[in-house]
């Protein structure tokens, strides 16, 4: 019941927010149903009506960016070792959209990372 709960606030998310039909289907990841989380546990609003999500929501859980840097410390480069911080989390790590490496728009072909 809480999953249908999550995924029709998603939904109705998606909508205010004016997405795509492909973009209003996408349910959140795994982790994050597995977490139970609803839509305003990231987006800090009852009843959100954009895709913005601030830092502080992902960091709750995550960590900050000293952290985060931390636990990726051994990927080559760095995704969050970037020169250009700080970025956004949801520059790459778009919950209800495909994820993408926003280091490539500008660096393409020089880095290869799979985005979790």
């Amino acid at each position: 019941m809480r999953l249908l709960r999550i995924v029709a606030l998603g939904l109705a998310g998606a909508l205010a927010a004016g997405l795509g039909a492909a973009e209003e289907q996408r349910t959140l990841p795994a982790p994050h149903t597995k977490a139970k989380l609803i839509c305003h546990d990231c987006h800090q609003k009852e009843k959100p009506t954009s895709a913005a999500v601030p830092d502080e929501a992902c960091m709750v859980c995550h960590g900050d960016y000293p952290a985060m840097k931390a636990l990726t410390k051994d990927a080559k480069p760095n995704p969050h070792g970037s020169p250009h911080d700080p970025i956004l989390c949801t520059e790459c790590h778009r919950q209800h959209k495909p994820p993408v490496v926003k280091c490539l728009e500008c660096h393409e072909g020089k880095f290869t990372f799979k985005i979790k």
